[in-house]
């Protein structure tokens, strides 16, 4: 019976360790995306907000473009991490943009003023923005250089300590 109860504990106290080591599931994932170095694609749209966004204007920036849609699970994870990233970046060079993927106007401006969006997002009717960045499904980002071109895919939920990891690359 004691040698059952050691195994026992034994067997939660390795797991507890796993558990403790583990890498998170929950961070985005690097993808080697054909953009990878190459000129980001046209980025131009309506904002949900009224006006007109062109990425070419921000041209010398690091740009993180992000597509979500109101119905994606892992977007609403990763919703506040990206608006904190947006505000805490605004003054150091760093532009935040969402790319509405697969959503209705009405439900994308909902989930924007919900978790309180600080950065713009192109409405993307037909999906044709999506389709020039190889955009299968939500979330996606890509952290685009200040010359223009694409440094990074991120599969999935992102951090902010991705993010800026991820910035840092970038201006290295």
């Amino acid at each position: 019976m004691r040698g059952a109860a050691l195994g026992a504990l034994a067997l939660v106290v390795g797991l507890s360790v796993l558990l403790a080591t583990r890498h998170p599931v929950n961070d985005a994932t690097s993808a080697p995306s054909p953009l990878l170095g190459r000129a980001a694609p046209a980025l131009v749209g309506p904002e949900l907000g009224g006006g007109r966004f062109d990425l070419a204007h921000l041209r010398g920036q690091v740009v993180v473009v992000s597509f979500w849609a109101s119905w994606c699970g892992p977007c609403v994870r990763e919703a506040p991490a990206l608006s904190t990233f947006a505000w805490a970046m605004r003054h150091r060079g760093v532009r935040v943009v969402g790319v509405v993927f697969d959503d209705t106007v009405g439900a994308a401006r909902a989930f924007s003023r919900h978790y309180g969006s600080l950065y713009p997002s192109v409405i993307d009717p037909g999906g044709q923005i999506a389709s020039r960045y190889g955009v299968t499904s939500p979330p996606t980002t890509y952290v685009i250089g200040p010359r223009g071109t694409v440094a990074a895919e991120l599969l999935g939920p992102v951090s902010a300590a991705q993010l800026r990891a991820a910035v840092a690359r970038v201006r290295a």
